[in-house]
């Protein structure tokens, strides 16, 4: 244990492919009259939203467009990782792949954990902020499932329910007029994250001898005799029957223990 250095990104992969799933969401500004003026991509990075937060308080000079932050954004960051007692499997289950020569790749079982990722949206208008969440929600009743290479080596895929367990809305928004206001929507999920151990390649069994009732009948309890129709006595627990070539039916039992 502990003894070989691996790594199959099981988390890098995991919130990678959590990322990806919002980042391509629009937000469109109109006119008076209705008419689309405007769709901006909305920016998504992988971070605490209170990173974001001291930032907009900290600017100097937030009319410059070159040194503020745009809203709307969004973030995510992991919260928490717990054990997945309800999803484990014989640790000692091994999955097999081809490996060189006569030896196979192997790899012990995967151990199950949960993964709460939380994600952050945060707009200076109500309505940027509705146009985002309503692009998220009909994709989660309450899960989404999305599919991951976990070990590319050995060709292991998985399909990972993204659950959406909860939507808060809060108004950061305190101090004067020359403050800026931040709306901000939090989306908290849970996925299944599962680790893998070494893969390693062992010899494969090409030959195995067993030994099967070696030696007399009645050195293991049995009794041999030739009836007409094959069938033991009344006392006998275990029955085996053989036809020879002359037609006979040999039988032997084994004897219950009294």
């Amino acid at each position: 244990m502990l003894n070989d250095h691996f790594y199959h990104s099981a988390i890098r992969r995991t919130i990678s492919a959590f990322g990806t799933i919002f980042n391509n969401i629009k937000v469109a500004r109109k006119d008076s009259a209705g008419e689309i003026k405007q769709i901006t991509r909305v920016p998504l990075a992988y971070g605490p939203k209170q990173k974001f937060l001291a930032r907009l308080e900290g600017q100097a000079d937030f009319n410059d467009p070159k040194v503020a932050i745009k809203l709307p954004r969004m973030s995510f960051e992991i919260t928490s990782l717990t054990y997945d007692s309800a999803t484990k499997l014989p640790k000692m289950n091994k999955v097999v792949r081809g490996g060189t020569g006569n030896n196979k790749k192997t790899l012990y079982t995967y151990a199950p954990y949960l993964m709460g990722v939380q994600l952050s949206i945060m707009v200076k208008n109500q309505d940027d902020g509705l146009q985002i969440v309503e692009q998220i929600m009909p994709y989660f009743q309450p899960e989404y499932t999305i599919t991951i290479n976990e070990v590319p080596e050995m060709g292991i895929k998985s399909d990972v329910p993204i659950v959406l367990s909860s939507v808060q809305l809060a108004e950061d928004y305190e101090g004067d007029f020359l403050s800026r206001r931040a709306i901000i929507y939090t989306l908290d999920f849970e996925l299944r994250v599962r680790f893998y151990g070494p893969v390693k390649e062992q010899a494969v069994i090409t030959v195995a001898d067993a030994d099967i009732l070696q030696g007399d009948l009645n050195d293991f309890g049995f009794v041999e005799e030739i009836v007409a129709d094959g069938t033991g006595g009344e006392n006998n627990i275990n029955t085996g029957i053989d036809t020879t070539d002359d037609g006979a039916i040999t039988t032997w039992t084994r004897k219950k223990m009294m």
